[in-house]
């Protein structure tokens, strides 16, 4: 069984007595909508803590269009159930004034003085494509740890650059541990994502094909390319025989080094980062070259 809290107090307050008792906190942090890739996150934080603690909370601050957060499903009930099958201890919600009492403007903004600088990962892609996103992000993630106070937190690598976001963010404020875990597909490739659930049975399998061009710069890459632009274009070239897409960017990044431009030349660590829309659907996926999973 799973305590659902839907008060952050009620929840911070019984986290408190599990602390007290020496426990051990593994955290997941999520945006609610859960699926396999979620409940991959919670199944290892219950292996490797005493306790499993998820976050279910669509935060606002992190959606730079009204629409986009308007149409983000809420099933914390669904989510709940769904929870309790992955060893999930306790789950809560809250709401944004909850999470930032008597830190919100009139307009309900957080105020200027209250913000997390996300750092320099969020330099460029999709802090260029999402303004505010990041911010967004480094606000209620560094509360989220603020209220849970987790050993360990686990985070997707789907989302690559807000993976480095974070990471950079327990390392500025002195923890918690933060684990990158892989990303959850499909039998077709398909990075599992609670959008895909908007795609048709078409859809999902043209959405497959942006797995098969990351494949396709891995093969590039394992061939002996090292050039950038050469592998940033191995992987076009896949996307580009699929019409119904419409590329944002194919970007190919040092993971040791980020940076908001694009590098040129020799690359000795590479990853690969993909956005494109599909059916008034925006899809991201990523794929890491030189460490392959």
């Amino acid at each position: 069984m799973t305590l659902a809290f839907e008060s952050v107090a009620e929840a911070r307050a019984w986290l408190y007595e599990q602390r007290a008792c020496g426990l051990r906190i593994g955290f997941v942090p999520t945006m609610g909508a859960l699926h396999e890739g979620h409940l991959d996150l919670v199944r290892r934080a219950a292996r490797e803590n005493d306790l499993a603690i998820v976050s279910v909370f669509v935060n606002p601050l992190q959606f730079n269009d009204p629409k986009d957060y308007a149409a983000y499903p809420r099933t914390f009930a669904e989510d709940v159930r769904l929870l309790a099958t992955a060893g999930c201890a306790m789950a809560f919600t809250g709401t944004l004034a909850q999470f930032f009492p008597h830190e919100l403007d009139a307009a309900g903004k957080l105020n200027a003085a209250h913000q997390v600088p996300p750092g320099a990962a969020a330099l460029g892609l999709e802090g260029a494509m999402r303004p505010g996103h990041f911010e967004g992000v480094a606000a209620i993630v560094d509360r989220l740890f603020e209220t849970v106070l987790p050993d360990t937190a686990y985070f997707g690598a789907k989302d690559y650059q807000q993976a480095q976001v974070v990471l950079g963010l327990a390392r500025r404020r002195g923890g918690p541990r933060v684990v990158v875990c892989p990303t959850v597909r499909e039998a077709s490739g398909l990075a599992l994502s609670s959008r895909n659930a908007r795609l048709s049975v078409e859809d999902r399998q043209r959405a497959a094909q942006i797995y098969q061009a990351l494949r396709a710069g891995q093969a590039a890459w394992d061939a002996g390319v090292r050039d950038a632009d050469a592998l940033r274009s191995s992987v076009l070239l896949v996307l580009q025989r699929t019409p119904e897409f419409r590329i944002e960017y194919v970007a190919v990044r040092d993971p040791s080094r980020w940076t908001a431009e694009e590098p040129h030349g020799a690359m000795q660590q590479a990853v690969c980062l993909v956005a494109l829309w599909l059916s008034g659907v925006r899809l991201i996926d990523n794929l890491r070259w030189d460490a392959p999973a």
